[in-house]
């Protein structure tokens, strides 16, 4: 008797992979527009443009930064969760480093970023792919049998639902425990 085989299942993709191909993708493509515009202006004016972005890099590092940071102290200080400060300080670093690599589309891409006028288009893409990934971990979190105690997950019958993981009926486990009150003082003292 043959046992039936499954066809072998497709492997996702991991997130490193996705990012090394988008990394040479990008280096490619750097590459290519190096190329043409060394070939439209000439050599020396091309390496001369991509030391200016570099270096308008490090001084918009520099000076979004310290505005950034300087945000994220006053909103500290406040007492406000600074969250959007966060992310602007975030945004500015990104930038700016991409500013100061070689190439022309990592330029355009960090003067996007850094640019104070168009980091809020940044900042809430960055909250979307921040919030859909929180709430996809969340997702895989409350259906862990290992976390919901059950093998269907929430609202099954040995799963947890809102109140948290359910005892099954069948269980036999007791854990012995002590409750210690804070307020109380310790018996035995005066």
């Amino acid at each position: 008797m043959t046992m039936p085989t499954t066809p072998p299942s497709r492997r996702a993709l991991r997130p490193t992979k996705i990012a090394a191909a988008v990394l040479l993708l990008v280096a490619i493509l750097e590459i290519i527009v190096i190329i043409a515009v060394g070939q439209a202006i000439g050599a020396w004016p091309t390496f001369l443009l991509i030391v200016a972005t570099s270096l308008l890099g490090m001084w918009l590092i520099r000076r979004e930064g310290s505005k950034a940071f300087r945000a994220l102290q006053n909103a500290a200080q406040s007492g406000r969760m600074p969250a959007r400060e966060i992310a602007d300080g975030t945004i500015v670093l990104a930038g700016g480093l991409l500013l100061t690599g070689p190439g022309f589309i990592t330029d355009i891409v960090g003067l996007l970023l850094v640019l104070p006028f168009t980091r809020p288009v940044a900042r809430n893409l960055l909250t979307a792919a921040i919030t859909s990934r929180v709430i996809a971990q969340t997702d895989a979190f409350t259906t862990d049998p290992r976390v919901t105690g059950g093998p269907a997950g929430p609202g099954s019958a040995g799963g947890g639902g809102p109140q948290g993981p359910r005892r099954s009926e069948s269980s036999d486990e007791v854990v012995q425990g002590e409750i210690i009150d804070d307020d109380d003082p310790p018996s035995g003292s005066a």
